[in-house]
């Protein structure tokens, strides 16, 4: 439609509405990229620094049951931030079969007179991350829920001193009265129910002294307590200590052999 001097009179009305229609698709457009691509991005970046801060929340509760152990402190109390997952406790004393809990044994070669250690856990669980991270026997250890391994992150507290030919092994077992797990934010009360101290004395005759890691059935940390045992504590695997996840204690005939257990009791979570 033109006027009377030969212009269109419609002219202004429609380049208004191209340029919102245009202005609108882009807005539009940059909407579903950053919900395409950039949503998703954010999501991992969450779910990693849920792990890395889970990583370290674990370490502190580790520093946490040293100090019930070994500087007998009666109680502690923690409270963190359970992002993107469950912590749990796996009782020590859990009514499983035997067979298919965690376990450490000690025994001397071709025997099992010394110790059978049940350590149970405090696990966080995260299927969004694909982690699992465990605080077991006293090291915090993780493990990948889609590729095969596991690797310690902090080391339990075994040693031993060859000038006194003396090993000591220090166990700690997670237990509680009743089943816990949480998610979100949530206060870690532990304290120290039993403690117990066993000394051996290597007998003459005895060749070597064995020590094994069990995993517990679908919680899979092998891989990271033999790369313990062997990188570590530079325990080999020889004469009759052989097989699979089976090591030889430094320990000698006449030397001593003294074995710490303590019993962490979880409170809540």
């Amino acid at each position: 439609m033109m006027d009377t001097t030969g212009r269109r009179t419609g002219d202004y009305g429609v380049s208004e509405s191209i340029g919102f229609l245009l202005i609108f698709g882009m807005v539009i457009v940059g909407i579903g990229l950053v919900t395409l691509y950039g949503y998703p991005m954010l999501l991992q970046q969450q779910t990693s620094a849920d792990k890395q801060i889970m990583q370290k929340n674990m370490i502190v509760l580790q520093n946490d049951m040293k100090s019930l152990a070994y500087k007998t402190v009666p109680y502690k109390e923690t409270m963190l931030n359970i992002g993107s997952g469950t912590l749990t406790v796996y009782n020590g004393s859990y009514p499983l079969n035997p067979a298919d809990r965690a376990k450490v044994e000690i025994y001397p070669a071709g025997s099992a007179d010394y110790v059978t250690f049940y350590p149970g856990s405090l696990q966080y669980h995260s299927p969004s991350a694909g982690v699992d991270i465990a605080l077991l026997n006293g090291a915090v250890v993780t493990r990948d829920l889609v590729t095969p391994g596991s690797a310690m992150l902090a080391q339990p507290r075994w040693f031993y001193d060859a000038t006194t030919n003396t090993m000591v092994v220090n166990l700690i077992s997670v237990n509680s009265s009743f089943p816990i797990a949480r998610s979100g934010v949530g206060t870690v009360q532990m304290t120290m129910k039993n403690t117990n101290f066993s000394v051996f004395t290597i007998p003459p005759g005895v060749g070597s002294v064995c020590v094994k890691y069990h995993s517990e059935t679908g919680q899979n940390y092998d891989q990271a307590w033999a790369d313990y045992f062997a990188t570590a504590m530079k325990l080999s695997q020889t004469g009759s200590c052989t097989g699979t996840g089976i090591y030889q204690l430094p320990i000698t005939s006449g030397g001593v052999l003294v074995v710490k257990q303590y019993d962490v009791e979880i409170l809540s979570i």
